[in-house]
């Protein structure tokens, strides 16, 4: 009869824990601050052929990283379920599986926020003052 309980805790634990991976990858993706201030770059703040250019160009890096980061998401979300798997609890190899998606998760936020200040660079004083709004509206939800 304990192995049905800790049969059943290890499937919630990974059925939470999927459910948590596939959220953070969602918000990562849509509805993000990053994509709300890319919608406002290329829509709003009239931008010059030069600084197109330029966005262009950071973009284009950003994306191999990107792609590169969430590659390392999946995979941590891989041994994490593995981890898991094995322990049937919350032991040693799922506590340090839920550290590196962690170490992940900041290290892509890190990222993409030196991303979005590369970004900021190409832009004049008034665009700058515009997306910096744009940046408190995306991260708190209200406007300055």
């Amino acid at each position: 009869m304990a192995w049905r309980k800790t049969l059943v805790f290890a499937l919630v634990a990974f059925a939470f824990a999927v459910i948590g991976a596939l959220a953070g990858q969602a918000l990562i993706r849509s509805g993000s601050p990053e994509s709300e201030l890319h919608e406002m770059l290329h829509h709003q703040l009239e931008l010059d052929a030069k600084q197109e250019a330029q966005i262009e160009v950071i973009e284009q890096r950003f994306a191999v990283r990107r792609q590169a980061l969430e590659l390392e998401l999946r995979a941590d979300n891989a041994r994490l379920a593995e981890a898991i798997e094995s322990e049937h609890g919350y032991g040693p190899k799922v506590s340090e599986a839920i550290d590196r998606s962690h170490d992940a998760m900041g290290q892509m936020q890190k990222e993409t926020l030196e991303h979005i200040f590369a970004m900021r660079s190409v832009l004049t004083p008034e665009q700058a003052a515009k997306f910096d709004r744009a940046i408190v509206k995306a991260l708190t939800g209200r406007e300055q």
